[in-house]
């Protein structure tokens, strides 16, 4: 491959543009009406999880999210473009890549409710658990995509990161040992403008993030990230070709955080309302909608159908995130190894004593948790 075959191009890949007109593009060919209204289904469900979750951090039923809305074209795309023998490997801010994905709703919220471990079966879903630490699972991404090739496996990894991540050391290990290796991975840079409070423009001197691929030796490229038809074909290609042993890639989706970095945030200490207000316009359900209008592709029937579904999704968020768990505290102690050493066993019962105490004292009856 030539040096100038890895550099992407100088504006992004874009498909369908703001009005919902067709942009002809020499490369990348419009998916077909049956897959875009596949993914205008998916859209329409993760706006209305991102706003049926926003609602349950303020009920105090969820311990923190941190939204995707306006985001949600590149989480659909992701998870679409993906085989059933495929990973992806998400992050905080990828609830909705992975309900799309096939996990259900009330289990791709466990560890953002505050409950122990992620919530869901990683190996029956394929989907590894949420990364709250910014770029580790890249690295964990990396070695699962070398293992694939090493048991000749069909399997391609699709690594989820924010702007952000690629100010990580972490990141740059695992461009360098994917491209070295060429390992089938592709690296996908979700570039919302801010690391929570930091814009881009304190991150990264490069033309685009996409440029940080040929450093490494492998292809960028980059993509309007609130296009869905151009990340669903920039990504399709990329994962057929490494699929193919083409080894790993780099795309970038310029994108836009519209709500705050979570609800603990207050981004009007970082951000004008103007420069909100101006993305309001790319926003990828509405671009799509008038696409799929305008061609006929959908009616006013399907719009009802599509929301009365994200409506059901919504509802059964509710009902299961609004039931308590109640801790047991031996669980603090029994999954650490197989096998539980003396060690953690005096620590258990140091603490069953204190619980004992604690009961006693507050008047619990015997045998009961306080």
């Amino acid at each position: 491959m030539q040096h100038a075959d890895l550099l992407p191009r100088d504006t992004a890949v874009h498909l369908i543009d703001e009005s919902g007109a067709t942009v002809p593009d020499d490369r990348y060919a419009l998916p077909d009406a049956e897959t875009l209204v596949r993914a205008y289904r998916a859209l329409i469900e993760g706006r209305r999880i991102n706003d049926q979750a926003s609602a349950l951090v303020r009920q105090g039923r969820l311990a923190v999210y941190p939204s995707s809305h306006g985001q949600e074209a590149c989480q659909v795309a992701a998870a679409l473009v993906l085989g059933a023998h495929d990973w992806l490997f998400p992050t905080y801010r990828d609830s909705v890549a992975i309900i799309a994905r096939g996990v259900a709703p009330a289990e791709a919220l466990t560890l953002l409710k505050g409950d122990w471990h992620s919530g869901y079966d990683v190996r029956a879903h394929r989907v590894a658990p949420q990364a709250t630490p910014l770029a580790t699972q890249l690295l964990h991404a990396v070695g699962l995509a070398h293992a694939a090739k090493h048991r000749r496996e069909d399997t391609v990894v699709l690594a989820l990161c924010g702007d952000g991540a690629t100010s990580e050391g972490d990141f740059h290990e695992a461009m360098n040992f994917a491209a070295v290796f060429h390992v089938p991975v592709v690296f996908f840079v979700q570039n919302n403008e801010f690391a929570i409070s930091v814009p881009l423009s304190r991150q990264s001197a490069a033309p685009s993030l996409a440029h940080k691929a040929i450093g490494y030796g492998m292809p960028g490229q980059r993509v309007d990230g609130n296009d869905v038809a151009a990340l669903l074909a920039v990504l399709g290609e990329a994962v057929d070709t490494a699929r193919a042993g083409g080894g790993p890639s780099l795309i970038e989706a310029h994108t836009y955080r519209m709500q705050a970095h979570t609800n603990a945030d207050d981004d009007t200490r970082y951000r004008e309302r103007a420069e909100v207000q101006a993305w309001e316009a790319r926003d990828p359900l509405i671009r799509l909608r008038a696409h799929l209008t305008s061609t006929g592709a959908i009616t006013a029937a399907d719009e009802q159908r599509f929301a009365a579904g994200a409506d059901e999704i919504a509802a059964a968020m509710r009902a299961a995130l609004g039931t308590d768990v109640e801790p047991d505290p031996e669980d603090l102690f029994r999954f650490v190894t197989r096998d539980r050493s003396l060690q953690l066993d005096e620590q258990w019962d140091l603490l069953r004593g204190e619980i004992g105490r604690a009961a006693d004292a507050c008047g619990v009856e015997k045998g009961a948790r306080p």
